[in-house]
């Protein structure tokens, strides 16, 4: 049950507020957040549902304490799972001015910046998303180097956005600067790993004047995603079901462009 898990939640953060155990604050309120058995995030309706429970046990505090600010975060990203985005756009733009207002340090400013322009991205204000998401890029590379999942992270949103208004060679280049990176650091299981590589095949799928190479890249980078999405994530996960069937359109495509036109 929902409330079981946000017991559970809670208890943990508790015993690491009580006893001081400031290494271990951060790692427990992943419990709000993921599973403890699969390690992999909530979604849908869960994550909502999750997301409103964890606000309505800290909204009381201080605005100043941490706990109060993840629970913005959290919320946010609970409706953003069950597509509730104006909603979760009106959290996120609040958690932002607070952070603003107390002197946030500029990470965890950037950070809400960039769920600020996820959000516009849902609501199809892209070009909102594609401005605000290219200056979080410019200032995580600034902040963190190239090599630091905050920056690998940024450069999937900036070049998603970058996809979604058909400046696909942009998209593409990053995606290819970007794409080792993640490998190497997160690892190939890794779900931003693999969401960058499921949106790297739907860049080369769709652009224009898509070359029977692209396709080629296109369908192997997808298999090979399959495989692993399947592996970690399992056959019902969103991410999972996006990679088949984007697998599925592309070898359609595929096998058209690679069979020969007939003679009439």
């Amino acid at each position: 049950h929902v409330s079981c898990l946000a017991e559970q939640a809670k208890i943990l953060i508790a015993e690491a507020e009580e006893n001081n155990l400031t290494d271990k604050v951060n790692e427990r309120w992943q419990r709000w957040r993921t599973c403890s058995l699969c390690e992999q995030e909530y979604h849908g309706l869960v994550g909502c549902a999750l997301g409103w429970a964890c606000w309505k046990t800290y909204a009381g505090r201080p605005e100043e304490d941490m706990a109060r600010r993840f629970a913005m975060s959290v919320l946010g990203n609970g409706l953003s799972d069950a597509k509730h985005h104006k909603d979760a756009l009106s959290v996120r733009e609040a958690e932002l001015s607070l952070l603003r207002r107390i002197g946030a340090p500029q990470n965890d400013i950037l950070l809400v910046k960039g769920n600020v322009a996820n959000t516009y991205q849902l609501l199809e204000r892209r070009e909102d998303a594609l401005t605000l998401r290219r200056e979080v890029y410019s200032e995580c590379v600034n902040l963190h180097g190239e090599e630091h999942f905050d920056t690998i992270r940024e450069a999937n949103n900036y070049a998603s956005s970058l996809h979604n208004l058909r400046r696909f060679e942009e998209a593409k280049a990053l995606f290819r600067k970007m794409i080792p990176v993640a490998r190497r650091l997160l690892g190939e299981s890794h779900h931003l790993t693999l969401t960058m590589r499921w949106t790297y095949a739907l860049t080369l799928y769709r652009a224009d004047g898509a070359t029977l190479d692209d396709l080629c890249v296109a369908v192997t980078t997808l298999e090979e995603t399959k495989r692993i999405a399947r592996r970690v994530l399992g056959g019902a996960h969103p991410l999972t079901v996006d990679i088949e069937d984007l697998l599925r359109d592309a070898r359609v495509i595929l096998r058209a462009r690679e069979t020969p036109p007939t003679s009439a």
